[in-house]
């Protein structure tokens, strides 16, 4: 018997685990009700009286010495399970991805866009770092003209005859597009521009336009008045009228600028139209023959007209913002205002 305590001593030092499967079975195989230990016991009881006491406290040692090596494999076992399983229950669903939405400018900007395609204009788009010809002087602004003081201007290079800058307005691309594609021509162009100005409720360095252009013979102060009036009622509805006030910008003459019948006051006046019941909404006006001339376009053949409006100053009207900063600062609890808005 002393020689079998000190053999399975022994096996129980060197014993090894390597999961939770394996310790059970070493459990089984030295405590079990068939193990090792329990058929030592069983032994015990053929012992001489005078050899229990010494062989009695052999077996409860080894007894002891199997439990706590089972304990301590055990224990290693469960934490090496633990490391490689993940914390989280990978069979509970998991929590619902909040989903982004379109963009409250980007919206608007689609919207203007189809209703000119509706009425058969094209999308015309540019570089956002340009040229100084394609910027000014192609639309009438020669060097030192009072009207470049009417946009400040982020510059990117100075200091040769055709510096680079940041786009003041996407009339630039009209300009790309008279020189580069045949007429007649019928395009809309949006884009991002920039200016040098002080970011306010009313204004930013960064905002969003579509311009238009029509080129064609015999095209008339009329039609420019008649595809507005379209635009207008499409973009705030069947009753909306317009009026247009003089104004100057060096690439149109005559210029105007276009008010519409405030959409919320049906023109009666309120705080969103200052008691006057017109918005203002866009600059348009007659394609100057200099602006022609300089695309290499005969004045005396063709005539044309073109508009502008900032896609930020619509989107304000239809959805009644009071700060434009609202549009730059990715405040959640604003954008998730037009999670759902699938049209203006």
């Amino acid at each position: 018997m002393k020689e079998a305590i000190e053999q399975i001593l022994k096996e129980i030092e060197d014993l090894k685990a390597a999961s939770q499967k394996e310790v059970e079975e070493a459990r089984i195989r030295f405590l079990g009700k068939k193990g090792e230990i329990t058929a030592l016991m069983e032994q015990f009881r053929g012992v001489a009286p005078e050899l229990k006491r010494e062989y009695g406290q052999k077996l409860n040692d080894l007894k002891k010495a199997a439990q706590a090596k089972i304990d301590q494999l055990k224990e290693a076992a469960e934490q090496a399970a633990e490391a490689i399983t993940p914390k989280e229950d990978l069979s509970m669903p998991g929590d619902a991805f909040p989903l982004g939405s379109r963009h409250p400018v980007s919206i608007v900007r689609q919207q203007i866009v189809d209703i000119f395609r509706k009425f058969g204009y094209d999308v015309a788009e540019g570089p956002e770092i340009e040229d100084d010809y394609h910027v000014f002087e192609a639309l009438n602004f020669p060097p030192n003209h009072p009207a470049r003081e009417m946009q400040d201007t982020f510059f990117v290079s100075t200091g040769h005859v055709n510096p680079l800058l940041l786009r003041t307005h996407t009339s630039s691309v009209q300009v790309r597009t008279m020189e580069s594609q045949d007429l007649p021509i019928r395009v809309v162009c949006p884009g991002r521009v920039f200016r040098n100005e002080a970011i306010s409720a009313r204004a930013h360095c960064i905002f969003h336009q579509v311009e238009g252009l029509y080129i064609d013979k015999d095209v008339t102060f009329a039609d420019l008045k008649q595809a507005i009036l379209l635009f207008a009622r499409e973009m705030f509805g069947p009753e909306t009228q317009i009026r247009m006030r003089p104004s100057y910008f060096p690439f149109t003459e005559p210029s105007a600028e276009v008010d519409v019948s405030c959409n919320i006051c049906k023109g009666k006046g309120c705080n969103i139209c200052k008691g006057t019941g017109w918005l203002e909404i866009m600059g348009c006006g007659m394609v100057d023959p200099n602006v022609l001339k300089a695309s290499g376009i005969d004045p005396e053949k063709y005539s044309g007209f073109a508009f502008g409006m900032g896609v930020e100053r619509i989107a304000m009207l239809k959805w009644q913002v009071n700060d434009l900063r609202h549009y730059f600062e990715n405040d959640m609890r604003f954008l998730q205002e037009f999670a759902t808005a699938t049209e203006v």
